[in-house]
């Protein structure tokens, strides 16, 4: 079921909406550092596990002279400078919750993602967003407490996942959208 959503061109198409609607809203609100007028800069990527026509990352650049400040606005489909996509870091590491040698090669067979791969963002979850300041300050807001050691299914669960997938996977991707840029490139799994 989860990766019927990683092949639905539509909720790729909607996600890159949601970050053209990020990006301007990032270019209405000038260069963070010297207020001046931010021009496109947008850069080029090969992100995996996903269609093709959704290889640009966003981005501006300031256009004052002297200051040149790059200005990236958050993102739906990226998690920082990572090569795949943020929708199937979040479903894979779903996948395997409660791994299984048959769900780890299944998932290796159906996403082409070795086990490292898997593992590492297994680890990211738990021990990078899960204790970061992001997380400290927003999971709070839960009704209900949300696991660390089960993110992201938990966080899944919390946005109504039992429910409607598709909704709840892209709840899930706007409220992680600030870790997708600085200071959090340093830390985003691969």
């Amino acid at each position: 079921m989860c990766h019927r959503l990683l092949e639905d061109a539509r909720l790729f198409d909607l996600k890159k909406r949601y970050d053209e609607d990020l990006a301007a809203q990032t270019k209405a609100a000038r260069c963070p550092e010297c207020g001046g007028r931010l021009d496109v800069a947008n850069y080029p990527r090969k992100p995996r596990g996903g269609p093709d026509g959704h290889d640009l990352r966003l981005s501006f650049c300031c256009a004052e002279e002297g200051c040149r400040t790059r200005a990236t606005p958050p993102s739906l489909r990226f998690l920082g400078r990572k090569v795949y996509f943020a929708a199937m870091v979040v479903l894979a590491t779903t996948m395997q919750q409660g791994p299984t040698p048959a769900r780890l090669l299944r998932l290796r067979d159906l996403l082409g993602v070795s086990r490292r791969t898997l593992r590492r963002w297994r680890l990211w979850w738990a021990e990078v967003f899960g204790r970061s300041s992001f997380w400290r300050a927003a999971g709070g807001r839960f009704s209900r407490p949300v696991e660390r050691m089960q993110l992201p299914l938990s966080l899944l669960e919390a946005m109504g996942w039992k429910r409607e997938q598709r909704e709840a996977l892209l709840r899930l991707l706007r409220f992680i959208a600030p870790v997708t840029t600085r200071p959090w490139l340093s830390s985003q799994p691969s």
